[in-house]
């Protein structure tokens, strides 16, 4: 079944799950952290973080929640993602509930991808 309508990221946040609402939470400040440079809307009833013409994405499942990018971008970064300890598919690093956000690679994801979208405009 397909998740209700949000109306805004706010709206969005306040809906999840107890055991979600940490994780996303945390990736949510992670992505507002480069607000300088980024706005947070809503894009196919997700959170998405739009910077220079590119973006990333949160997803909350009921056992994991992911850091969705584009699968040519994240192509990349899947052995790094691995090797950190993580599960990914294409295009995201997954997170189970049961494990530590990765915010030091969360970040490093990121950074490349707004450094990726500069040397493409």
């Amino acid at each position: 079944m397909p998740y209700p309508k949000r109306d805004n990221p706010d709206d969005y946040f306040d809906r999840l799950e107890p055991h979600q609402r940490p994780h996303l939470d945390q990736l949510r400040a992670i992505s507002n952290e480069y607000v300088d440079r980024v706005s947070e809307e809503l894009r196919w009833n997700q959170p998405a973080y739009i910077a220079d013409g590119t973006q990333w994405m949160l997803q909350a499942f009921k056992n994991h929640c992911s850091l969705r990018f584009t699968p040519a971008f994240f192509e990349s970064w899947q052995q790094t993602v691995a090797n950190a300890g993580y599960e990914h598919g294409a295009g995201f690093l997954k997170i189970r509930y049961d494990q530590e956000v990765p915010a030091d690679l969360c970040r490093q994801l990121i950074d490349a991808k707004l450094s990726d979208a500069k040397l493409s405009e």
